[in-house]
C-alpha cells in the first residue's frame, strides 16, 4: 500500500474511487486493462492520501445535495480499508452533508458500516451493490479467491434486506464454459429474489476482455482450467466482448425471471435510480440561499 496526493476526487457524475487497485484477486478483473493506465503493481493500492479532506470540499460546494458513488473501479471494502477507514470517514462525511450514496463490493465488511448506512437511508438513500458470479462456493474460491464467498454475500443481502437498505445484484460477468449454466443463473436469481433486491444489472452472459486484463485471464484459466484457454481464443480470438452459446436463453431466463418477481433488470432504469437523489425528509432548515437556489 503506498499514499499519493489526488488533484479531485469526484467525477462529473459524482463517482469517486479512494483507493486503485485491488486484492481481491478476480481472475476477470476489467480494473486490470492497460487503458485506466495503473503504473503499479495491481496489488500494492495506492491510497489517495487527501481523498476525505477533497470530498469534503466538494460536497460543502456541491449547489444541490446529490448521489455520491463509489467502488466501480476498486472495491471499497478491500482489507486495506481496515487501516485506512477512508471508506468509513467518506460515508460519514457525506452523511454530514446530507447526500445519498450507492457503493459497490463483494465484500461483507459494507455491514461495519451499517449504521451509518442507515442514517443516510433514512434522509435519503444508501444503496449497497453486490456482485453475484456463481452459486458453486469451490468455484467462487477460484474465480474470486481473496473476498468473501457468494453466500457470505447472500448472506450480507439479507441482513441489509431486513435493516431497510436498498441492494442493487451485479450478475457479471458470466464466463463461458465456467459458470454461463442455467442451474448457476437460477440459482443466484433465486437468492436475489429472497434478498428482496430492487434490481439486478446485466450486460449479457459474457465477459469483456482488454489489453492487460485478457492476459491475466489467460494466466489464471491455465492455472486452474487446464486447455480452457485454447478454446477461447479459438472460439473469440481477441475480440472485446464474448459470450458462450447459451446467452440468449440465460438472458430470456434472465429478464422473465427479474419481470414475474418485480425486480428491476433494464440497466438504465437501475442507473437512473442509483443516480436519482430522493428526500426522504426535511435535512434541516434550508438556508436563504438554497431557498433562492430552488426558486
Amino acid at each position: 500500500m503506498h499514499y499519493v496526493k489526488a488533484k479531485g476526487i469526484l467525477s462529473s457524475q459524482n463517482g469517486m474511487n479512494l483507493y486503485r487497485g485491488c486484492t481481491h484477486g478476480c481472475i476477470y478483473c476489467d480494473s486490470r486493462s492497460n487503458c485506466y493506465h495503473i503504473d503499479h503493481s495491481f496489488e500494492d493500492i495506492e491510497v489517495k492520501e487527501n481523498a476525505i479532506e477533497l470530498l469534503e470540499d466538494a460536497l460543502r460546494r456541491k449547489r444541490k445535495r446529490c448521489m455520491i458513488g463509489t467502488g466501480s473501479m476498486s472495491d471499497p471494502y478491500i482489507p486495506q480499508e481496515l487501516e485506512t477507514e477512508y471508506t468509513r470517514k467518506a460515508l460519514l462525511i457525506i452523511e454530514k452533508y446530507g447526500c445519498g450514496v450507492a457503493l459497490q463490493t463483494k465484500s461483507d465488511r459494507v455491514l461495519r458500516d451499517l449504521e451509518i448506512l442507515k442514517r443516510i437511508n433514512e434522509k435519503t438513500k444508501a444503496v449497497v451493490q453486490m456482485t453475484l458470479t456463481t452459486a458453486d462456493e469451490s468455484l467462487c474460491r477460484i474465480i474470486e479467491p481473496n473476498v468473501c464467498t457468494t453466500k457470505e454475500r447472500f448472506e450480507t443481502l439479507k441482513i441489509l434486506r431486513d435493516h431497510g437498505i436498498p441492494t442493487v445484484v451485479w450478475l457479471c460477468p458470466i464466463l463461458p464454459y465456467l459458470n454461463d449454466t442455467r442451474e448457476n443463473i437460477e440459482a443466484i436469481l433465486q437468492m436475489c429474489i429472497k434478498a428482496q433486491v430492487r434490481g439486478v444489472i446485466c450486460f449479457g452472459m459474457g465477459l469483456t476482455l482488454r489489453d492487460g486484463s485478457r492476459e491475466y485471464f489467460y494466466r489464471q484459466l491455465d492455472r486452474h482450467f487446464p486447455g480452457l484457454k485454447e478454446r477461447y481464443i479459438r472460439e473469440f480470438s481477441d475480440r472485446y466482448e464474448i459470450s458462450g452459446p447459451h446467452s440468449d436463453e440465460l438472458m430470456r431466463l434472465f429478464h422473465q425471471t427479474c419481470e414475474h418477481n418485480g425486480i428491476m433488470h433494464d440497466n438504465g432504469e437501475i442507473f437512473a435510480y442509483l443516480h436519482r437523489f430522493e428526500e426522504k425528509e426535511p435535512f434541516g432548515q434550508l438556508s436563504l440561499w438554497e431557498m433562492q437556489q430552488n426558486e
